[in-house]
């Protein structure tokens, strides 16, 4: 059966991210079913998800809640129009998530897409300017090592060449400032110094270019595709301080980091700023279905409101906007955030991801742990004293991944990064056994 599906999927599918030739060596897994942590193959084996399939599973696979939510949706609308129509799932999941966002983030403009939510946020940010008479701020600045999508609008604000190099012709150029990453932190340098010399260099860019200038977009906290890399919350209230004065917007990409992955239930929260425009997607639905929401303030909402004949509107659209079906994912999702005081509960969980790997600091080819929320990542190098990472040819980190899935873990590195971001339905003991399969992995993947 599973020669047949691999055989069938190999004659009429192109898996996303991914060189098709690797499945010569690296076979499809041919997944049938899954709940919580696990997800099952068609022979009965199981693995557990440590990555919340690409980061968006914050509740466990087949959620019993969620699934009863979507069932009694599916008997009353399935989708409808979201221009000139309205229906309660996605009034509702407005009104919460305005009471839940931080504060000033009043309106909520529905996508498909994570990348469709930053597309939104860039057109919407140059508009304004437009509409104030500021037709000269064209321009966006993105921290270096950023990943925002892969649509040529979010590409554009993205600093990762694997993804970028062969499109560059076709995108608007961004501006790129250092990045507060800790990791690159100078030997005596602490994470907030390290933040604060980046905020310098922002400062010096928008003090002079700033006539020119949209936004800055960043990814709160964490770049995720860069590696899970981690950063002070002091820049985030930096950033903030300088677009005020240097009058640019503050556009967060909480895609990945929003809902409970880095403690708090949004990431500003813990720099206790509001963004002028925030992207949220993946676990807003509970990893259930495609959907994604660009909040943003009233200041936003009122320079677009205007007679129709002013040609002011934002006219911006998706076919599958406000979805029905996946509002009342949603809606059910933070239901159960609520009820379960999930964010309480993944406190506990956090401590355990990071002490379950401590011993793997001593490890000759591990430079870091690193652990904020629900997000623990293994920097893994060649040279523990100098930082030198691993030729990306040698691909160790797919030689943790190969190695993984033998012992039943789903472990899909980030380069030479091995992370955790599992469900929140995650046991201690199930976090226990990770590491430990992590652990023997690497030992396997970095010997020789």
């Amino acid at each position: 059966m599973t020669a047949d599906l691999l055989s069938r999927d190999a004659a009429v599918l192109w898996h996303p991210c991914t060189q098709q030739k690797d499945h010569e060596h690296y076979p499809l897994l041919p997944i049938a079913r899954a709940s919580g942590v696990w997800l099952e193959d068609v022979h009965g084996k199981r693995y557990l998800d440590a990555i919340s399939s690409w980061w968006t599973n914050v509740l466990g696979h087949a959620n019993p809640r969620i699934n009863a939510a979507l069932k009694d949706q599916l008997d009353r609308l399935e989708h409808v129009i979201f221009s000139g129509c309205t229906h309660e799932p996605a009034v509702a999941l407005a009104e919460r998530l305005v009471k839940l966002a931080p504060p000033g983030l009043t309106r909520c403009f529905y996508n498909d897409n994570g990348a469709s939510a930053v597309e939104t946020a860039l057109k919407m940010s140059y508009h304004f300017w437009r509409n104030a008479g500021k037709t000269g701020k064209t321009r966006f600045v993105a921290l270096k090592n950023s990943y925002h999508g892969e649509t040529l609008g979010a590409l554009a604000v993205t600093d990762i060449p694997l993804f970028k190099e062969t499109y560059a012709p076709l995108l608007m150029e961004s501006l790129l400032v250092s990045s507060p990453d800790a990791y690159q932190a100078e030997p005596g340098q602490s994470a907030e110094e390290r933040a604060l010399a980046a905020a310098a260099e922002l400062e010096e860019l928008l003090s002079t270019r700033g006539a020119e200038i949209c936004a800055v977009i960043v990814e709160p906290l964490v770049q995720g595709a860069a590696g899970m890399r981690m950063y002070d919350p002091v820049y985030l209230r930096r950033l903030r301080e300088l677009c005020d004065r240097y009058q640019v917007h503050f556009i967060a990409d909480e895609i990945a980091v929003g809902f409970g992955r880095t403690g708090t239930l949004f990431a500003c929260e813990q720099a206790g700023v509001t963004p002028d425009l925030m992207c949220l997607s993946k676990g807003l639905t509970g990893g259930y279905l495609p959907q994604s929401i660009l909040m943003t303030t009233e200041t936003f909402y009122e320079a677009f409101y205007a007679d129709y004949a002013s040609l002011r509107a934002f006219l911006h659209s998706h076919s599958y906007a406000g979805n029905p079906l996946a509002c009342r994912a949603a809606l059910a999702t933070l239901d159960i955030f609520e009820q379960d005081r999930v964010l309480e509960r993944n406190k506990a969980l956090s401590t355990r991801m990071h002490r379950s790997t401590l011993a793997l600091r001593d490890h000759p080819h591990v430079a870091e742990t690193r652990t904020l929320g629900m997000i623990h990542a293994i920097e893994l190098v060649a040279d523990k004293t100098t930082k030198t990472p691993y030729d990306w040819r040698e691909r160790r980190g797919m030689r943790v991944y190969t190695e993984a899935l033998k012992r039943g873990a789903f472990l899909r590195p980030l380069g030479s990064v091995v992370y955790f971001m599992p469900p929140y339905v995650i046991t201690e003991e199930e976090i226990d056994w990770l590491a430990g399969v992590a652990a023997e992995c690497i030992d396997s993947a970095t010997r020789g």
